[in-house]
C-alpha cells in the first residue's frame, strides 16, 4: 500500500466527501475498499483516525476517471464508506457530491471547462454538470444558497439523463404503484435513488418531527428498519441489512409553502436534508396516480418544479414524466446544488489494524 493519496476534500451540495482519481487507488477492488477504510478511519464511531466526519453524510468517497463512453466525459464512481462498519458499498449514487464531480474534473486537468457529462457508474446513466469556470480555473463563489448549507457559492446545475431504475433497473422496481408490506401501504421507486415512499401517519409519525426527536424512537427505528428489509427485498436488492439502500422518506402535507413534506431514513440515521436523488425519486412518485402520499402533496396538472421541504429547508427539483408510456417513463429530471473545495493536499492512512 501506498504512503500517502493524493485527494480533494470537497463539500458537494449538503454532503462531503473525499475526491480521488481512480488512478491514485488500488486498481484492486478489494485493497481499494481496505484503503478507503483507513483513509476514512473505519471502522470507528468517531472516525477520529481518519478524515471522515463520524455521519454517513460526510464519510463519501468519489473516484474519477476519463470515460470511454461516447456520450461521457468523466465516470464517476460513489462509494459510501460506513462509519463504525468495515464496509464500502457501490450500490447507490450520491446527487450531492454529484455536484463536486465536475469542477474536480477541471481542478484535476480531465477537461478544459464545463459542461460536464458524467457517467455514474453506479446506475449506467449520464448527468450534465454545467458551472462556472473561466481559462480552466473553476469560480466556486457566488450568491446560490441552498438548505442545509450556510452562506452562498456558485450554482452547480445537475440535468439528468436516464437515471430510473438506478440500482433497480426499473422506475416502479415492484411493478406496482402501491405495495402494502406488513400493513403499511408505500410506493417503492427508483430514479436514481432507490426509495421507499409511506405517508407518515402510517408509522405513527406527524411528519413534522425533528431528526432528533425521530432518532430517539426506537420503536419507530425497529419498524423502519423492518419496512426497509421487506421492501428492498420486494424491489430486487437481496438482503439490504447492511446496505445503504433502499431509503425510507415519510411523507406529510406541506408546512411551509411547498409540495411536499418529508422526513428521510438514510438507512439508521434520519437526513439534516433530503439527498438529491433521494429527492427526484420522492418528486417521481407525486406524479404517479395513487402513489403512497400522492394526496398529501400540492400538486397541480402538468406540474415539473417540485419544493421538497425537509428539515432544514427545501430542495427544489424538475421531474418530467411521459405518463402515457407503458411502463412510465422518465423524461427528464434536474436539480440546482453548489460545491466547493475545502482542501486539496495528500492523505495518509492509517497503518492497518
Amino acid at each position: 500500500m501506498s504512503d500517502s493519496v493524493r485527494c480533494m476534500l470537497m463539500r458537494g451540495g449538503t454532503s462531503k466527501g473525499a475526491y480521488f482519481l481512480a488512478d491514485d487507488l488500488p486498481a484492486d477492488r478489494t485493497a481499494r475498499d481496505e484503503e478507503l477504510l483507513r483513509i476514512m478511519g473505519s471502522p470507528d464511531p468517531r472516525q477520529i483516525d481518519g478524515i471522515g466526519g463520524a455521519h454517513p453524510l460526510t464519510s463519501k468517497v468519489a473516484v474519477i476517471s476519463p470515460s470511454a463512453r461516447e456520450d461521457a466525459d468523466v465516470d464517476y464512481l460513489f462509494l459510501q464508506v460506513s462509519v463504525d462498519g468495515a464496509t464500502v458499498s457501490d450500490r447507490q449514487n450520491c446527487g450531492n457530491l454529484l455536484a463536486g464531480v465536475g469542477p474536480f474534473a477541471v481542478e484535476r486537468g480531465l477537461l478544459p471547462g464545463a459542461p460536464v457529462r458524467i457517467h455514474m457508474v453506479n446506475s449506467g446513466s449520464v448527468a450534465t454538470a454545467s458551472f462556472p469556470v473561466a481559462d480552466g480555473v473553476v469560480d466556486y463563489d457566488g450568491d446560490t444558497s441552498i438548505a442545509g448549507v450556510p452562506g452562498t457559492a456558485a450554482a452547480v446545475v445537475l440535468d439528468f439523463t436516464g437515471t430510473e431504475g438506478s440500482a433497480t433497473g426499473a422506475l416502479l422496481p415492484t411493478g406496482n404503484i402501491t405495495d402494502v408490506i406488513d400493513g403499511i401501504t408505500v410506493t417503492c421507486i427508483d430514479n436514481g435513488m432507490p426509495v421507499v415512499v409511506v405517508p407518515a401517519a402510517e408509522l405513527g409519525c406527524t411528519g413534522y418531527e425533528t431528526v432528533t426527536e425521530l432518532e430517539a424512537d426506537t420503536g419507530l427505528a425497529e419498524r423502519v428498519l423492518a419496512l426497509r428489509l421487506a421492501a428492498g427485498r420486494l424491489m430486487g436488492l437481496g438482503d439490504t441489512a447492511r446496505a445503504s439502500v433502499p431509503k425510507i422518506s415519510l411523507l406529510a402535507a406541506p408546512a411551509d409553502g411547498g409540495t411536499i413534506c418529508t422526513r428521510t431514513f438514510i438507512p439508521v440515521r434520519v437526513h439534516e436534508a433530503i439527498g438529491v436523488l433521494g429527492a427526484v425519486s420522492v418528486a417521481t412518485a407525486l406524479l404517479l396516480d395513487g402513489a403512497a402520499g400522492r394526496d398529501l402533496a400540492a400538486v397541480k396538472p402538468g406540474q415539473t418544479r417540485f419544493d421538497i421541504e425537509h428539515p432544514t429547508g427545501h430542495l427544489e427539483v424538475e421531474v418530467e414524466i411521459d405518463p402515457a408510456s407503458d411502463p412510465v417513463r422518465v423524461i427528464r429530471s434536474g436539480v440546482v446544488r453548489t460545491a466547493r473545495k475545502l482542501f486539496d493536499g495528500t492523505v495518509f492512512p492509517r497503518r492497518h489494524l
